[in-house]
């Protein structure tokens, strides 16, 4: 199997619901297991977030990407309340299981980080590092609100054309100095074809609802991120981010001396984990787990 190749993978969650995910793996030689990375994607984001960087790091390790519940190919939930890190995490450990994966190491974007973040002091054991890209224990308010004000609320689009500049909307202040041709492989990893033929966002709507719903968590995740302090840890940290500010990187640093970090210029929330400074800094960090 080539590195760009992947194989699908459907697992289900307690109640039943049909989830997904990519692996991305070349034969090993025999007797050795490669590293498993677990790549997680953010809020309404999807496993093909990952298309560059998971054939990039498929020619040492076994890459599994997963669709989080409301997301690409897996399924809705009828009750968008179930839609909360609580739920995630217990979809992700039925993923563990079905995969029978002992030990990984995660590589969260946004959402996707906290949740690797949970999973680390939940069960230390089974995380051999964690990459937090452009998230961090406490979340730049200006960020959240600019979220809220549209996730599940865009307008639904007619040609492709039109999914293209609803996405330069959406992220062209993040995503700064890509090519058209760019844009428009992107606008595949967030739209898929309807039943009519016609492009409408891969996530469920309902996701909105249960993030403006969601309680704030005053003081934000810091008791969690002490949990950490023997977790080996990466921030790809966007310089144009309104998510993860200075200040928090800053103390995340001072609250773990050794932790490592990168920034990624031209970037808001979040870096694409194509940039050369991103991926060199992620093939040194698993580089060193693996040894």
């Amino acid at each position: 199997m080539t590195p760009a190749a992947y194989r699908e993978q459907r697992f289900t969650s307690a109640e039943g619901l049909e989830l997904y995910c990519r692996i991305y793996e070349r034969k090993a030689p025999r007797g050795i297991t490669p590293l498993t990375v677990l790549c997680l994607p953010g809020l309404t984001r999807n496993s093909r977030d990952f298309e560059a960087l998971a054939p990039h790091l498929a020619a040492r390790y076994r890459v599994v990407c997963a669709d989080l519940r409301g997301r690409g190919f897996s399924a809705r939930d009828p009750q968008w309340q179930n839609y909360h890190p609580g739920t995630y995490i217990a979809d992700l450990q039925r993923l563990l299981q079905a995969l029978d994966l002992k030990r990984v190491a995660i590589v969260g974007t946004s959402l996707g980080g906290l949740l690797g973040m949970m999973l680390g002091a939940a069960t230390p054991e089974r995380v051999a590092g964690l990459v937090l890209n452009d998230i961090g224990p406490e979340v730049d308010p200006r960020g959240i609100e600019r979220i809220k004000s549209y996730t599940g609320m865009l307008p639904p689009v007619r040609t492709w054309d039109d999914a293209v500049a609803q996405l330069r909307a959406v992220y062209g202040d993040a995503w700064r100095g890509l090519s058209d041709e760019t844009w428009s492989v992107l606008v595949r990893r967030s739209y898929r074809e309807d039943a009519a033929g016609v492009p409408a966002l891969d996530c469920d709507p309902r996701i909105g609802d249960a993030l403006r719903a969601a309680p704030a968590v005053p003081g934000g995740l810091w008791p969690l991120f002490a949990r950490l302090h023997s977790l080996p840890m990466l921030v790809v940290h966007g310089a144009l981010s309104d998510i993860l500010s200075v200040s928090t990187l800053e103390r995340m640093q001072r609250e773990k001396p050794d932790l490592e970090r990168v920034t990624v210029g031209n970037r808001g929330h979040v870096p694409l984990l194509d940039e050369p400074e991103a991926l060199a800094a992620i093939d040194r960090f698993l580089a060193r787990l693996r040894q």
